[in-house]
């Protein structure tokens, strides 16, 4: 059985549907696995919180499935220090307070804050990266509109392992697909128009991710995420993967664009 650490910041309805979706393969028999925790960098005691709600829902959540919840908030810790000393420190403490839970695997799964590097180099965690491996780092949404400033013909995402560089620790799976082709080329042809007239700069503040290719790119990403972070997770359970013949041959990282695509139909 692959015992897992989960790592999340809980912050909507995505967080919850991760953790719901791997624990539903579990009860399937299709996942064997267990999550040894689940770790949170906010408590919910935090103010001001616009999420509380949403993370309150995400915390019931674990407390039904009799998953340990661990909580250290990020906002209240060590606001003394410069960023990178409070970073380490905080990566310190989170180690310190995970110490007695033993698992292989950590699946950062919704965690929005940047892991320090000695807990990149103590822990196996991995994390999904909304671009190919060699594609465009960032948040989703720089990531698109660099697609789109790059004229791009593909898109996808990538599982990698964390290390202290940002977003470029090696690949492990990938899912790919076409941004050409059927409803796509309508909307690069109502792109190139806008981009007569205006820069792409102009485009984004005024339509942001309204804006129909945008938004296209994004649907059609979002909905790969999740089947791809459970299919990786499928792949270490089953033996097929391990993060030390990933790390040192990460000359071929897993394309599981078929397996995806077909969940996503």
């Amino acid at each position: 059985m692959l015992r897992l650490g989960w790592f999340s910041t809980g912050r909507g309805p995505g967080s919850r549907g991760l953790l719901k979706a791997v624990m539903d393969k579990k009860a399937s028999g299709t996942l064997d696995i267990n999550i040894e925790f689940v770790f949170c960098n906010w408590d919910n005691t935090e103010e001001p919180n616009s999420r509380k709600e949403q993370r309150e829902q995400f915390f019931e959540m674990v407390r039904r499935y009799n998953i340990p919840l661990v909580t250290l908030s990020w906002r209240s810790f060590r606001p003394d220090l410069p960023e990178n000393d409070r970073r380490n420190e905080y990566g310190k403490e989170l180690r310190r307070s995970l110490s007695g839970y033993r698992f292989d695997l950590g699946v950062l799964a919704g965690y929005m804050l940047w892991m320090d590097d000695r807990t990149c180099e103590e822990y196996d965690l991995i994390n999904l990266h909304p671009a190919l491996p060699a594609g465009p780092k960032g948040t989703w949404q720089e990531v698109i509109w660099q697609l789109i400033r790059e004229d791009s013909e593909d898109h996808g995402m990538m599982i990698h392992l964390c290390t202290k560089e940002w977003d470029r620790g090696p690949a492990l799976t990938y899912c790919g697909f076409p941004i050409r082709g059927n409803d796509y080329d309508v909307l690069w042809e109502k792109m190139y128009e806008k981009l007569k007239t205006k820069t792409l700069n102009d485009i984004k503040a005024e339509e942001g991710e309204n804006e129909p290719l945008f938004a296209k790119i994004r649907t059609d990403g979002a909905k790969r995420e999740l089947p791809l972070i459970v299919s990786t997770i499928k792949q270490f359970a089953d033996g097929n993967m391990s993060i030390q013949r990933a790390y040192f041959e990460n000359k071929h990282p897993i394309d599981l664009s078929e397996d995806i695509d077909r969940s996503v139909m």
